[in-house]
């Protein structure tokens, strides 16, 4: 894979798991009829804010391996990065739905380690390329 296929995998993965988490919320809405908002539900809240957290996060996210990519990152880095963000998503949401005790706090965790580790990355590429 070229560095630019690896950042298109992790955007297609990513472009699958965003609409997921949105038809969560959207079945949801429509099976306790709550029109806008969260309706004073606990549930509903919570996948608002698993769905709202995800799109408030993946543009940054994926946006640092495009930047890596253009400077020409080991393959490897992408994917630890691609993939540890994925996996924190994913698991940030199953800690919102419930279904897993500690994926709200290791997917936040993930997330936050993707960010700083490709701020590092992208810093020593920019300053040692």
């Amino acid at each position: 894979m070229t560095l630019f296929e690896i950042v298109a995998f992790y955007l297609a993965l990513n472009l699958v798991l965003a609409p997921i988490l949105m038809l969560r919320v959207g079945r949801l809405r429509l099976g306790k009829k709550i029109d806008l908002g969260d309706g004073g539900d606990a549930l509903m809240l919570s996948r608002i804010r698993a769905h709202g957290n995800f799109a408030e996060n993946a543009p940054l996210a994926l946006l640092g391996l495009l930047g890596l990519a253009m400077l020409n990152a080991a393959p490897v880095v992408l994917h630890i990065f691609g993939a540890a963000f994925f996996i924190g998503r994913i698991l940030h949401a199953m800690g919102m739905a419930k279904t897993f005790g500690q994926g709200r706090l290791v997917g936040t965790i993930l997330t936050l380690l993707t960010y700083f580790g490709t701020a590092g990355s992208l810093l020593f590429l920019i300053f040692t390329g």
